[in-house]
């Protein structure tokens, strides 16, 4: 039986466990990346272990998400950023140089590595074919010391692309229709492996496109092989010599199929408030729009841009309509000015954006109250934008730019340019002037007084006894959890920033959790489906913890921030009878008893002593995670106390 590519590259990379469906096995880390939102604190935990420099070999810290916000609190981070990377081995992007995922896509990603990053979008170097996944920090920190990364061995999921597609339809439309077929939970532990003819047709940027959004189905990650395409891309960095050609065998066997016929795809879009709610753009028509931002990291390559520039040339934006526009990383930004790509955005009344995340996480461009907002980026929840009854659309570049012109949602497919006319290039400007490599003279590490020491928990007790401090409902997001936006500049803070955990949820709720802690009281939260999916940000279990959170009991947990909650030990418990939600109530007394032999069998009985009801629970962690959750987090582990 032949060899999926996943399969080839977990097995080249193996540490320990047998590579079999559903097994623990530990992978080897080759790179990693961290982003600046949750960077800081993954080196903070980097220098808690106590390693003079790294052990992998690359890892790169980039200054993406919060470049553009009044304080000093970014700043400050972005310089402790910059001088612990110099003392300890890792090379520094600095602010303006880029998105991380496209342009670690352009300068370090390949075919056949091993990839873990702070951010729930680094499966975008799965378009070179390399095994990317987002984690915590401190699992990041973690592999930055030479520790292999602890995963349940996948299924995969053959995704069998045929065809090619039409002029006006594009990369975000193809996973779009496969967020329409997965949707956005129940895909843990699971892999999307890309095969068929149509994969040749699609240029690393496209497949990289697809491979970011993967992210949002709770995959691990996603993976199209390493081909002519995939070397042609490389040649064109003047990385070549880091190729190898890697696919899946002919006979290779899978645990799903599903095909997807290029050339009948039409033009779709994510609806609010769920990359999951999908929808025709040809069902929206007509509907008058306020904003329409194009970049990220989904879609913000110099073949996009390129696109977008035709469809608006000799046009102008509709009155109506804020248009702005964010290469996705420095080197784009040069080509789109050299071409002439740059002054045609701007004739046509682009607002041009830095490279950077900013929009994304609503850091900046929020829009207005109640006003319909259609973005190229990967997330649409409630709120993330900055403003909470803002609509946000999830759409492709090309439908972005002609509902621009419009000034209502418009279907591309009947435009009226030559797009035809844009042909994919492997020439590119390199330019990594905005690197700073490790080695130069030590400043000694630089922390602004809004850096702190990251938090630890206490060991869990053989009896745990508190109240249900939160009951929320089904997909609570990271952003429910840990608001970014205006806050996000408190990540390095952790008594500040969590004073806003849950506050889109229950504003009320920190004060009331903090009043609680402090009268020595455990606390229990209790969630739906899905809990916990979107960002890796590890602040959603952190927050928590310091607050006094000791348990989340779910109907779903997500695969990430799973990990997280046991990295800082708080009990990741799951509904032996989902229907057992629905007897939980907020403020109700809860205790587990016999948590020592309870956490060994992987099985617990929750009585709530309010109503006299004894509900059964299961451990959602693996047999590593059970000494982690009984050391009270993983720091607690590794230090030995």
């Amino acid at each position: 039986m032949g060899k999926t590519m996943c399969y080839k590259i977990l097995s080249a990379h193996l540490m320990d466990g047998r590579l079999e469906q559903g097994e623990t096995i530990t992978v080897k880390i080759d790179q990693t990346l961290t982003q600046d939102a949750t960077g800081t604190m993954a080196y903070l935990q980097f220098e808690a272990i106590g390693l003079d420099k790294v052990k992998n070999e690359l890892a790169v810290s980039y200054v993406d998400h919060n470049t553009v916000q009044v304080g000093f609190e970014n700043f400050d981070d972005h310089e402790y950023l910059r001088t612990v990377a110099n003392e300890k081995g890792v090379i520094f992007s600095r602010a303006g140089n880029g998105i991380c995922h496209q342009v670690h896509l352009e300068r370090f990603a390949l075919p056949g590595k091993t990839l873990i990053g702070s951010d729930s979008h680094t499966p975008t170097a799965g378009g070179v074919g390399s095994f990317s996944f987002g984690a915590g920090g401190l699992d990041v920190a973690l592999a930055m010391a030479g520790v292999g990364y602890t995963m349940v061995a996948p299924k995969v999921i053959n995704i069998v692309l045929k065809g090619k597609l039409r002029p006006f339809v594009s990369a975000k439309d193809v996973i779009l229709k496969v967020l329409s077929k997965y949707g956005v939970n129940g895909n843990v532990n699971k892999v999307f492996e890309y095969t068929g003819e149509g994969v040749k047709t699609l240029s690393v940027p496209e497949r990289a496109t697809i491979t970011n959004m993967g992210a949002e189905c709770g995959v691990t990650t996603s993976l199209f092989p390493s081909d002519e395409v995939t070397y042609s891309f490389l040649k064109g960095q003047k990385r070549e010599e880091g190729w190898v050609e890697l696919s899946a065998d002919e006979d290779a066997v899978y645990d799903d199929r599903y095909e997807i016929d290029l050339s009948t795809l039409e033009p779709l879009a994510a609806c609010p408030h769920s990359p999951g709610n999908i929808k025709s753009v040809e069902s929206l028509k007509g509907m008058k729009i306020n904003q329409v931002l194009i970049g990220s990291c989904t879609n913000s390559s110099y073949y996009d841009l390129r696109k977008v520039a035709k469809i608006l040339e000799g046009k102008r934006v509709a009155e109506t309509v804020s248009l702005g526009i964010a290469p996705g990383s420095r080197a784009v930004f040069e080509m789109i000015a050299a071409d002439g790509t740059l002054e045609t955005l701007i004739k046509a009344g682009a607002r041009i954006l830095e490279s950077a995340c900013g929009f994304c996480i609503g850091n900046h461009q929020s829009p207005g109250t109640d006003s319909v907002s259609l973005r190229t980026n990967n997330r649409n929840f409630e709120g993330r934008s900055g403003t909470k009854s803002a609509n946000v659309y999830l759409v492709s570049p090309e439908t972005a730019a002609w509902s621009a012109i419009k000034g209502e949602f418009s279907n591309p497919l009947e435009s009226d340019c030559d797009i035809e006319s844009v042909q994919y290039t492997d020439s590119f400007i390199i330019d990594d002037s905005m690197f700073i490599y490790p080695g130069k003279e030590s400043e000694g590490i630089k922390r602004g007084p809004n850096i702190g020491e990251p938090p630890r928990n206490t060991a869990l007790p053989s009896s745990l006894k508190g109240s249900l401090w939160i009951k929320v409902g089904d997909k609570i997001t990271t952003d429910h959890i840990m608001p970014a936006g205006q806050y996000l500049k408190y990540r390095s803070n952790i008594p500040r920033y969590s004073q806003v955990v849950f506050n889109p949820v229950d504003p009320e709720f920190a004060t009331r959790a903090a009043s609680l802690r402090d009268k020595g009281e455990n606390g229990f939260i209790v969630a739906g489906t899905s809990y916990g999916q979107g960002s890796s940000r590890e602040h959603a279990a952190i927050c928590p913890m310091y607050l006094g959170v000791k348990a989340v009991v779910a109907v779903s947990i997500e695969r990430i921030h799973q990990a997280n909650l046991c990295n800082f030990g708080i009990l990741p418990l799951l509904f032996e009878n989902p229907e057992d939600y629905q007897l939980l109530q907020q403020g109700d007394e809860l205790e587990i008893s016999d948590v020592y032999s309870s956490l060994e069998k992987g099985k617990f009985t929750l009585h709530d002593i309010t109503t006299g009801k004894d509900i059964p629970l299961v451990l959602f962690a693996q047999d590593a995670q059970k000494k982690t959750l009984l050391c009270g987090g993983r720091l607690n582990e590794i230090k030995g106390n």
